[in-house]
C-alpha cells in the first residue's frame, strides 16, 4: 500500500508539472509573400521615436517586430541577462537606466579594497579602463608616432593621415566661413534668430555678403535657424575635435591613463567612474544602453528593446579618437568575468596594432559562452571588396579569413524607409563581413542628464541586435550563444529588392548581397524560433 501511494503522488506531481508548464509558443513566423510597398504617410512622432519596435508587415516599417515579440512572451517567466555595454561610459544616474544598472554584489562600495579579488577595486558597477583621460589619437596617428619602420602599414597610416588631415583642415575652413557669414548677417539685420524673409529685404553693395546671403537662403528653406546653429557648432566641435585630438602629432591622451598600452599584463589602471571624467562624454555609451534597457510605455523617453530583461553592465574602453585594443580585449574579459551573456561594441577602426589581444578575448568570451554583437562602421564602405578598408577591426576573422569564433555578430544599419533608400546610406556592407541588418537611423535614447535624443549609425544598431540577443536569452537561457547567433541569422526577413549601398543612389544592388543574410533583425521570429529550439533540447 505504501509502495502504491507513492506512485500515485509521483504520477499526480507529474500530471501536475504537465498542467502548468508553459505552453509551446504556435504561431507562425512573419514571412513577406508579396512585394514590399512603402509606407504613405509620413511617420508621426510616436512611430519615429520607437519604429525600430514596429513591423514590417503591420506598420509598413521596417522595425524589428519588437512589440508584436512581446505580445508572444506575455506572461512567460524570464530570468534576468546581464549585458555588457563596452563604450564611452554611461549615465547610470540617469531615471530611465538607473533601476537596471549592474551591480556587483560581492564588492563593498567605498572600501578602497578588491573585495571580490578580481583586480579591480570598488568595481560595484562596472569598470573605467581610460580613467580620467577623454580625448585620444587615431590608431593610425599612434602608429606615425612610432617612427617609420618601412612597413606597408606605416605607408598605409601615413596615406591615411595626410588624407584625414587634408579633409580636416578643409571642414574646419568651411565651416569657420559660414559662422563668419552668419555672424555679419546677424550684425547687418541686428537679430540672431534671423529668417528668410529678412535676408531676402536685406540690401547690401557688399557682393560677398550678397552671396552669402543668398546661400543662407536656400539653408533656411530647408532646416530652421536654430538647427542651423545648431549644426554649425556641432560641426566646429567635430573638426575642432580631429585637429586637436584626432590628427594632432604632438597630443597624448594616454599620459593621463598612467599604463603601459603596449603591455597587456599592465591591467592595474582605470577607476570605478563608469560615466567618466564628463558627462557628456558618455554620450554616445547612454545611448547605447537605452537602445537596450531604457523602460518600455512608461510614457518617457524611447522604448527599450530588453527593458525588464536586462542588467546594463557598464565598461568604459572608448574615448574621443580610436579606442585602444588593450582596453577592448581587457573590457570583453571584464564583461565575460562578472556575468555578462551578450556583449554590445559600437566601436570601429581599421588599423590594429594588437588584434591578436582582441581576438584571444573574443575566442575566450565564444568559452564562456558570451555573445558579441558589434557595429559594421559608418562609412559607407563594402568590407570586402574595398583593399583601402579591409579589414575592419574588431572583426572575428584573422588573416586566414575564416572566423576564430562563432559568437560574434556584426550588424549594418537598416533606415525607416522601404525602397532603395532602405539601407543607411552611412552603413557598412559586405556579403561575408556583415551578418545581418538592423534599424540605425533616427534612433531616439537615452542622454546624459535626464535627456532624450535621436542618433543614428551602425552604433545604434548594434544595440538594437545586442536588446534582440538579450530577449532570447532571458526567456531561453538554455541557448548557447552560438545558437542565439544562429537564430538572429536566421530567422531574419529577407530582403528582395534593390538598394543603394554606401548612398549611392546611381548602381542599386540587391539586398541580398549585402551581408551574409540578406536579411533584417526581426524579434518575433527569433522568438518563435528560440521557443522550438530551446524545447528540442
Amino acid at each position: 500500500m505504501k509502495f502504491r501511494s507513492i506512485y500515485l503522488s509521483a504520477a499526480l506531481a507529474l500530471f501536475l508539472a504537465g498542467c502548468s508548464a508553459t505552453k509551446s509558443i504556435k504561431a507562425e513566423p512573419l514571412a513577406i509573400t508579396k512585394p514590399l510597398t512603402a509606407k504613405k504617410a509620413e511617420l508621426t512622432e510616436n512611430q519615429l521615436e520607437r519604429w525600430s519596435h514596429l513591423d514590417l508587415l503591420r506598420d509598413t516599417i521596417p522595425g524589428m517586430s519588437v512589440d508584436r515579440a512581446y505580445e508572444l512572451l506575455k506572461d512567460r517567466k524570464s530570468t534576468k541577462v546581464i549585458v555588457g555595454v563596452v563604450d564611452s561610459g554611461v549615465d547610470i544616474e540617469h531615471p530611465d537606466l538607473q533601476g537596471v544598472i549592474w551591480t556587483n554584489s560581492k564588492e563593498i562600495a567605498g572600501n578602497g579594497i578588491d573585495d571580490d579579488n578580481n583586480g579591480y577595486i570598488d568595481d560595484v558597477h562596472g569598470w573605467n579602463f581610460l580613467g580620467d583621460a577623454e580625448h585620444e589619437n587615431m590608431e593610425f596617428v599612434r602608429i606615425l608616432k612610432k617612427g617609420d619602420d618601412g612597413s606597408d602599414v606605416y605607408k598605409r597610416a601615413k596615406a591615411e593621415y595626410d588624407e584625414e588631415y587634408g579633409q580636416a583642415m578643409a571642414g574646419k575652413r568651411r565651416i569657420e566661413f559660414l559662422m563668419n557669414a552668419d555672424k555679419a548677417l546677424k550684425e547687418q539685420l541686428k537679430k540672431d534668430n534671423y529668417t528668410v524673409e529678412d535676408l531676402k529685404g536685406l540690401t547690401t553693395a557688399d557682393p560677398n555678403l550678397n552671396a552669402v546671403k543668398n546661400n543662407f537662403i536656400q539653408i533656411l528653406g530647408a532646416i530652421s535657424k536654430e538647427e542651423l546653429d545648431s549644426e554649425l557648432q556641432r560641426a566646429k566641435e567635430h573638426y575642432d575635435s580631429k585637429l586637436n585630438y584626432h590628427l594632432n602629432l604632438k597630443f597624448n591622451g594616454r599620459e593621463i591613463v598612467g599604463d603601459n598600452p603596449e603591455d597587456i599584463n599592465d591591467k592595474s589602471y582605470g577607476n570605478n567612474n563608469v560615466t567618466g571624467p564628463v558627462k557628456e562624454g558618455a554620450k554616445h555609451g547612454t545611448h547605447v544602453a537605452g537602445i537596450i534597457a531604457q523602460g518600455r510605455n512608461n510614457g518617457i523617453g524611447g522604448d527599450g528593446v530588453a527593458s525588464n530583461n536586462v542588467w546594463i553592465m557598464p565598461v568604459r574602453a572608448v574615448p574621443d579618437g580610436d579606442e585602444y585594443d588593450k582596453d577592448v580585449a581587457l573590457g570583453i574579459r571584464y564583461a565575460v568575468d562578472n556575468g555578462a551573456k551578450v556583449i554590445n561594441g559600437s566601436f570601429g577602426k581599421y588599423f590594429s596594432t594588437h588584434s591578436d589581444w582582441v581576438y584571444d578575448a573574443i575566442k575566450y568570451a565564444a568559452e564562456k559562452d558570451v555573445l558579441i554583437v558589434c557595429a559594421a562602421g559608418n562609412e559607407g564602405f563594402n568590407l570586402n571588396t574595398d583593399d583601402k578598408v579591409m579589414p575592419r577591426y574588431p572583426n572575428d576573422n584573422q588573416l586566414s579569413m575564416t572566423e576564430i569564433s562563432d559568437n560574434f555578430l556584426t550588424i549594418g544599419a537598416l533606415n525607416y524607409e522601404i525602397g532603395p533608400d532602405m539601407i543607411a546610406s552611412f552603413s557598412n556592407y559586405g556579403k561575408s563581413d556583415v551578418d545581418i541588418f538592423s534599424p540605425g537611423v533616427e534612433i531616439y535614447a537615452t542622454t546624459p542628464d535626464n535627456e532624450y535624443e535621436f542618433l543614428q549609425g551602425t552604433s545604434m544598431a548594434s544595440p538594437n541586435a545586442a536588446g534582440v540577443a538579450a530577449l532570447i536569452r532571458s526567456y531561453y537561457p538554455n541557448l548557447k550563444a552560438s545558437e542565439v547567433k544562429q537564430i538572429i541569422m536566421l530567422s531574419g526577413l529577407p530582403i528582395m529588392i534593390d538598394v543603394a549601398a554606401g548612398g549611392n543612389n546611381k548602381e542599386l544592388k540587391p539586398f541580398s548581397e549585402l551581408s551574409r543574410t540578406g536579411k533584417i533583425v526581426n524579434a518575433y521570429n527569433a522568438i518563435i524560433m528560440a521557443d522550438k529550439m530551446s524545447r528540442a533540447k
